[in-house]
């Protein structure tokens, strides 16, 4: 059986609140799983104490047993401390489409012409006064 350790989602509409749970990875995220190892709430300011709560010891033993974290729990665990940090894939989709890097090119053109403008006259200035 494939272990995940995941998050099942609950609260209302727009109002969400999750549960960390161990579940076999072939059942609904909300469905059936075996252990509910903590909570997780994103309505909470993040350095409050009460947006995550973990049973680190019911973690750790899931975690021996196979269980794989999710990628929202992994970051959980990393910020515990429990697992080390690993390399995130950042991937094409997150880089800015052409014509975003076309505006900023003109964007950085027209700054570079501005302060070359006023640098001018500032260094006439400067020759005259010698």
């Amino acid at each position: 059986m494939a272990m995940k350790i995941r998050l099942a989602r609950g609260g209302s509409k727009k109002r969400p609140f999750y549960r960390v749970v161990a579940a076999d990875s072939r059942m609904p995220r909300d469905g059936r799983f075996i252990e509910k190892l903590g909570t997780y709430n994103p309505l909470l300011p993040k350095d409050s104490e009460e947006r995550v709560k973990l049973n680190m010891e019911r973690v750790q033993y899931w975690l021996d047993q196979g269980a794989k974290p999710s990628d929202r729990v992994a970051r959980f665990l990393e910020a515990a401390g429990t697992l080390e940090k690993s390399e995130r894939n950042n991937p094409q989709k997150a880089e800015p489409g052409q014509k975003a890097k076309d505006r900023a090119e003109e964007k950085a053109a027209k700054a570079a012409e501005a302060t070359e403008a006023a640098e001018a006259p500032a260094e006439e200035e400067a020759a005259a006064e010698e």
